[in-house]
């Protein structure tokens, strides 16, 4: 695995380093001891996949207040999706700034989402699956979300919106 950091500090693309033979591919896609060694949280205590029916399928902005904040890392097993970022962060250098990038079952790429960031993707093809880990359980009273449309972010969807929750629509603007 190679860890590539992201414009946003604590954010990482993890690359694959596969072996390939005769029958295919093999990579590890975490490692523990790579994880540690390069500083970022190893232990994950809940693991999610998320399926997409339509290209343009929008999930998130979602976060984890403290004492539940959490990290995820993130793939896209099927398809393809457009992960971004946003760090929440106070006093943070690059706070309110966005991060996107293609995740897809072809390039392999992770995305580590340090605690305090927003996170959410759209998904670029019809059927993408999202699989991720997560630091912390799930916590409905520490929830919080950013509106995918909040123009002081003005991320940068790379299609037209085909599906949104309710939830992810009611999401307040920043002030």
């Amino acid at each position: 695995m190679r860890f590539e950091p992201i414009p946003l500090n604590g954010g990482y693309l993890i690359h694959l380093d596969p072996r390939t033979d005769q029958r295919g591919t093999f990579a590890r896609a975490f490692c523990e001891q790579d994880f540690s060694a390069n500083g970022l949280e190893s232990v994950f205590v809940q693991a999610n996949v998320s399926t997409n029916t339509r290209a343009g399928t929008v999930r998130g902005m979602h976060f984890q207040r403290d004492p539940h904040a959490e990290v995820k890392l993130v793939r896209c097993t099927k398809g393809a999706i457009y992960d971004v970022v946003v760090d929440m962060r106070e006093g943070s250098a690059t706070h309110l700034r966005w991060f996107g990038v293609e995740l897809s079952e072809q390039n392999g790429l992770a995305m580590y989402v340090p605690k305090g960031f927003a996170h959410g993707y759209q998904a670029l093809t019809d059927g993408a699956t999202a699989f991720y880990m997560v630091s912390a359980f799930y916590a409905p009273q520490s929830e919080g979300g950013l509106r995918f449309d909040d123009p002081r972010l003005a991320i940068g969807w790379p299609r037209a919106i085909s599906e949104l929750s309710d939830k992810d629509a009611r999401w307040q603007l920043l002030a």
